[in-house]
């Protein structure tokens, strides 16, 4: 019975292997050249920022774009899943905002710093799991499920808090955001660890490869044995527990739960992906072209703050960015195929 058990494994493994997008010679020239040419951009931008831009290059304004960087970071090693899934989620700024509320409101009615953090990451946990339970099984369309969740989860921030910032008088959770491990701050190795576990997840363990696989093909995924819905369930889950985190960070930084922070987040953060090479089309998705991806926001608006650009101009730069991303997914798209 074991062996027919391990048998069963092992085909179902094979299965999922064999469903995720294979690329001839060509194909994998083609993606080797857009993978490389990525870092390429990045390197030659970064050396042009480092050379033109004053104080680019120094150490403060290095810590300083890579905390930027921390948060957008985090939730973009869980979107990978979502886009590789052929799914996506406009959520994720609500629940940052929303976790950071709670956590405040939490903290101040207990005094402690563990529950407060717990109750915060639960509550994305199970604002996720709602997501990945509409999309997953009753099939509706996950434009319109986080569409809905983000006006529904911000709505409550605002609810709960009654439009008003929630201070925090715990020093415990204010120095969360400014503790420090050999100069480097907290968010920042939150962040590296999140870029090694999910990177780990998606290139050796089955999770990763059934997420792979469901994007390159749902129904031929559910015949081969895999359970479409519950690994679902499962992405969204993970997701809104690492955005919920990263609204705790968030608040621990700024003092404060804030329930209008974290606006057009969810862009920056879907950007930074499909920069990456993460396709929106599903089933391709790579831990290091998300890291080049999230790089290249940061280094792009922290150089605009540098250089003191007005506000509105930033929010055009976005925009284009975003544009640019989708355009090269699509150049991917048709180069995979040619």
């Amino acid at each position: 019975m074991q062996a027919r058990e391990n048998l069963a494994q092992q085909t179902a493994k094979g299965a999922a292997d064999a469903l995720i997008p294979q690329t001839t010679d060509k194909t994998k020239w083609w993606q080797h050249v857009t993978e490389y040419s990525l870092i390429v951009i990045f390197v030659v931008m970064f050396a042009t920022m480092s050379l033109t831009v004053d104080h680019f290059f120094s150490i403060d304004n290095m810590l300083g774009l890579a905390l930027s960087i921390s948060q957008i970071g985090m939730v973009a090693c869980t979107m990978m899943f979502c886009l590789a899934s052929r799914d996506f989620d406009l959520s994720v700024g609500s629940t940052v905002a929303f976790a950071g509320v709670l956590c405040a409101m939490v903290l101040n009615a207990t005094g402690n710093t563990f529950i407060a953090i717990i109750a915060a990451v639960a509550a994305g946990a199970v604002i996720g799991f709602v997501n990945g339970a509409v999309i997953a099984y009753l099939r509706i369309n996950a434009l319109i499920t986080t569409l809905a969740t983000m006006e529904i989860v911000r709505g409550f921030g605002f609810i709960v808090s009654h439009g008003q910032a929630v201070g925090v008088s715990s020093d415990t959770f204010i120095a969360l955001g400014g503790l420090s491990f050999f100069g480097v701050s907290l968010p920042i190795w939150v962040t590296l660890l999140c870029f090694i576990v999910f990177g780990v997840m998606l290139n050796q363990t089955v999770y990763g490869r059934n997420t792979l696989a469901i994007g390159g093909n749902p129904e031929a995924s559910r015949l081969a044995g895999i359970n479409v819905e519950r690994t679902r369930v499962y992405i969204f889950l993970i997701q809104g527990a690492v955005t919920a985190l990263a609204g705790v960070i968030l608040a621990s930084r700024i003092t404060s739960g804030q329930p209008n922070a974290a606006e057009g987040f969810e862009l920056n953060v879907i950007s930074a992906c499909v920069l990456g090479g993460v396709s929106l089309l599903g089933g391709r998705a790579t831990i290091s072209g998300v890291v080049i991806g999230v790089l290249i926001m940061g280094t792009v608006e922290n150089v605009m703050n540098l250089m003191n650009i007005d506000a509105f101009y930033q929010y055009l730069v976005r925009g284009a960015i975003l544009l640019a991303a989708v355009l090269l997914d699509q150049l991917k798209n048709r180069g995979s195929r040619d």
